[in-house]
């Protein structure tokens, strides 16, 4: 960690280009993920990645901290987050460092520019993650998408990179409500108690499954991309049982 913090710390202060800065963060948010889930045993399981080089808005089930770590941890992305996030002490830090592209969801009044930054780094060639359930959730069901954020992809003529999580196994046993709040921040389930219950554990063995790559045009209505990228995630989602 004193790495990764060292490492960022020079990257904010001594590199100016926006460009190259998002560029050096994400490499180092994706080394610092991989580190964490060797470390700690997070058992990351990639099926029908895409064709590393090619850009693209990858979306994703958001159950908490794991599943950050698990898809951070296979390619250099950006990640989108709430400017909440960044307010939050020590986790504000973590999340800059790591490139993150903040949006305000408690006011749309600044939709535009954040989904201009979402757009142009598109352009540039990073992939972003988004995560439109805009909130992570306790494993039973996934939750209805937000539907503008989407759109970035279609601006910025890239495809959508749809992937669904599933926890395999918790300590060796099934994903059952007996252990889901060991692997799930979700309610008023406070930050610490659910960063350190996470990585508490032995050992987590998780699936990133990529689904077909969505290519949606700024003709399509947000509602339908939303819905059919929805019930794409849906059907793969294995619930906690």
């Amino acid at each position: 960690m004193w790495l990764y913090l060292a490492r960022g710390y020079w990257i904010h202060h001594f590199v100016k280009d926006p460009f190259k800065r998002k560029y050096k963060f994400s490499r180092l948010a994706n080394w610092i993920a991989k580190v964490v889930c060797k470390y700690f045993q997070i058992r990351v399981t990639v099926v029908n990645p895409p064709p590393s080089g090619t850009p693209g808005l990858v979306i994703g089930n958001h159950l908490g901290f794991i599943d950050i770590l698990a898809s951070c941890s296979i390619r250099p992305m950006l990640f989108v987050t709430s400017v909440e996030m960044r307010q939050t002490p020590f986790l504000g830090l973590l999340t800059e460092m790591g490139g993150c592209i903040y949006v305000e969801r408690r006011s749309r009044l600044g939709i535009q520019q954040e989904l201009e930054q979402i757009i142009q780094s598109l352009k540039d060639g990073f992939n972003v993650c988004l995560y439109p359930e805009a909130t992570s959730h306790n494993g039973e069901h996934v939750l209805p998408f937000k539907r503008t954020l989407i759109t970035s992809a279609a601006h910025a003529g890239v495809p959508i990179l749809p992937y669904v999580f599933n926890f395999k196994s918790v300590e060796g046993e099934e994903f059952t409500f007996k252990n889901r709040d060991s692997v799930c921040w979700y309610g008023d389930i406070p930050f610490t108690t659910a960063f350190f219950k996470a990585l508490s554990l032995r050992h987590v063995d998780v699936e990133v499954k990529f689904l077909e790559p969505f290519h949606s045009t700024v003709e399509m209505s947000r509602a339908e991309v939303a819905h059919k990228l929805h019930q794409m995630i849906s059907e793969h989602f294995q619930p906690v049982k």
